[in-house]
């Protein structure tokens, strides 16, 4: 099972993205099987010909960054946070020297600021993997500036849609939105062929719920634990893989929604989506 949407570049705004960033470093190391990621890393290499233009910035939320209240990286030149463990050495040497954008970060927190999101600013703070895996193989240049955001700690689906309400504004300005997580993410089921179809049960959902009318769209993401096997898919306090979604459906505002990609890998089913 593989699914592979071309989507054509098209005037007006930027869209917002949802897109899996894998298990670690895995596009850059060898895996077993050797070709379990080749289709979702030739979907991230297609992503920058299907945007109406070139952004001016990213912002990206990524599933591995949660703080108490919404944190925004102001770093300049940001480093790289090599946030994964017991992988390869040559992993660890992995570069992505993407300026960060500290003015735009100071607008994200003055926009969340206006929508009542307290947020603060960490200029220490680098990428990390969620953040710069995936912006290698869809920028491999480096040379568009990235800011990231952090998810807030209490999971609360509402509230991140919410959050990315309020950055809606910035897909008029040049800026494309990032939700960088995984549509499945239980670990105890990757490799496991029992939570295929446990998978796709939910993959199903999620695919209706993104496609849906914005309000309908809304209310599903909303309540998204009700799904099917959703809990299966996303264990209780780890749904942080699943919440960078509900920021990009949020900005999306009425742009409509569409699954991009799917494809069995390590026996789940992981699925990316674009809305507008």
């Amino acid at each position: 099972m593989h699914r592979h949407a071309d989507v054509a570049p098209t005037a007006g705004p930027q869209p917002t993205l949802f897109l899996p960033h894998g298990a670690g470093p895995c596009f850059f190391m060898e895996w077993n099987p050797v070709d379990a990621w080749n289709k979702l890393a030739a979907f991230l290499k297609s992503v920058a010909a299907t945007l109406p233009q070139r952004p001016r910035a990213i912002v990206l939320v990524s599933g591995h960054w949660l703080a108490r209240q919404v944190r925004v990286s102001a770093a300049a030149n940001p480093e790289l946070i090599y946030d994964y463990h017991g992988f390869p050495a040559h992993t660890y040497q992995l570069r992505y020297p993407a300026p960060g954008d500290p003015a735009l970060a100071a607008r994200l927190v003055a926009l969340l600021g206006e929508a009542g999101f307290p947020a603060e600013e960490d200029h220490q703070r680098g990428l990390d993997h969620g953040a710069f895996i995936p912006l290698k193989l869809v920028f491999p240049e480096a040379d568009v500036p990235v800011v990231q955001l952090s998810l807030r700690s209490d999971l609360d689906a509402s509230a991140h849609l919410q959050i990315g309400r309020a950055l809606a504004p910035l897909r008029d300005e040049g800026v494309l939105i990032i939700g960088s997580g995984m549509s499945f993410h239980n670990m105890r089921g990757y490799g496991d062929p029992r939570f295929a179809p446990i998978s796709d049960d939910f993959d199903q959902w999620l695919n209706a719920a993104v496609a849906a009318p914005a309000d309908q769209r809304e209310r599903l993401l909303q309540h998204w634990e009700e799904a099917p096997s959703a809990r299966l898919c996303h264990p209780p306090r780890a749904e942080e893989h699943l919440l960078p979604l509900m920021v990009a459906a949020g900005a999306a505002l009425d742009s409509p929604g569409r699954n991009v990609f799917s494809d069995r890998i390590m026996q789940t089913t992981l699925s990316a989506y674009r809305f507008g």
